[in-house]
């Protein structure tokens, strides 16, 4: 959709990261976490999300991340004390295990909040920090009770259930005073998750049929063993046609169908990511990381980075300056929430 007339032109999205500059803080930071056991990966994540958000740009205008490094390992804590708990009760207990596990479900999506509560709230475009106003219940619908339901329908669900923790993320989000909204259907993601559905059906499908095929018309147990080694092969090349194929395109797809659908205010996002241009970063990074042992992982972030944000713009359908002076107008005359209140992020 193109802007109404006598709009702003559409503001595409910048990034000017650079894989060199990126190495030298991936190694130290990758070098320290293991020196310390785990513990400065808190302080590490800090890092690589404020240099991505301080080189990606709107109009000239940079973001920035202000999160504490002590929220984040607090938070990550949390989470693998409550795994460890699950693990080593298990362990002893099957009972006790599974009572352990419905607590984790119970407090999960409640985790999850605080931490999409902490993120935005530490995140900043021009100075104005964004924000989640979220609740508690409806983390519990988005993240446990839908999931759950995808999952005893076989994943007969999951397109909607995908749609549902979108829209919750997203309606919920906040700059200024000025709302984030979602209108994608569930449609549209049915249509996405049903070609994948297929392509996975039809290759396991094929692949049962030639492990049935040898074994029921293999003249002798050498033959057979050939055979089920060339299916056991087949298998490995079909996983990473998935990674490498199937994954594009699905990221591809999926990124344009909830940017494409997605506004702030009066304002509309725009994605053009193409599945052939991600398959062929996917496919070189891939290599890159496996001939370089992991070295070339950095400039393999920064690659995938520069090609989806480049590849968004936020299309105005009025002028964005004023709009971000009235947003910064309310945030100072409501009073800003600080960020203490959130401090608790549990992703990694």
């Amino acid at each position: 959709m193109n802007p109404t007339p006598g709009a702003a032109p559409a503001r595409p999205i910048e990034f000017t990261g650079r894989g060199g500059e990126y190495f030298r803080i991936w190694i130290v930071n990758l070098a320290l976490t293991i020196l310390t056991l785990g513990i400065y990966s808190a302080w590490a994540k800090v890092r690589r999300l404020q240099y991505f958000y301080r080189n990606t740009a709107i109009g000239g205008n940079g973001f920035d991340f202000h999160g504490d490094p002590k929220a984040i390992l607090k938070g990550r804590l949390i989470a693998v004390g409550l795994l460890v708990a699950y693990n080593v009760i298990g362990y002893f207990s099957v009972a006790l295990g599974l009572i352990v596990l419905a607590g984790l479900l119970a407090v999960f999506p409640w985790l999850i909040q605080r931490s999409l509560c902490f993120k935005l709230q530490n995140s900043s475009y021009r100075g104005l920090r964004f924000r989640f106003a979220g609740t508690v219940g409806g983390a519990y619908q988005a993240f446990l009770l839908w999931p759950v339901v995808a999952y005893v329908t076989l994943g007969l669900m999951m397109p909607l259930a995908h749609r549902e923790i979108k829209r919750y993320q997203h309606n919920s989000s906040r700059f200024g005073d000025a709302s984030f909204r979602f209108d994608a259907s569930a449609g549209q993601f049915y249509r996405i998750y049903l070609v994948v559905f297929g392509v996975v059906f039809l290759g396991v499908l094929l692949l049962v049929a030639a492990a049935v095929a040898s074994v029921a018309y293999a003249a002798d147990p050498q033959t057979r063993s050939a055979l089920m080694g060339t299916i056991f092969l087949a298998i490995i090349v079909f996983y990473l046609l998935l990674f490498l194929v199937i994954g594009p395109w699905f990221s591809a797809r999926m990124q344009n169908l909830v940017w494409n659908h997605t506004a702030l205010g009066p304002h509309a996002f725009r994605s053009q990511v193409r599945a052939r241009d991600l398959f062929a970063i996917t496919l070189t990074n891939f290599l890159g990381i496996v001939l370089t042992l992991g070295l070339y992982k950095p400039f393999a972030d920064i690659r995938l980075a520069r090609y989806r944000l480049t590849h968004m713009a936020l299309a105005a359908t009025s002028d964005l300056d004023e709009f971000l002076a009235a947003q910064e107008r309310a945030v100072s005359a409501l009073g800003e929430e600080t960020a203490d209140v959130f401090d608790v992020d549990i992703s990694f």
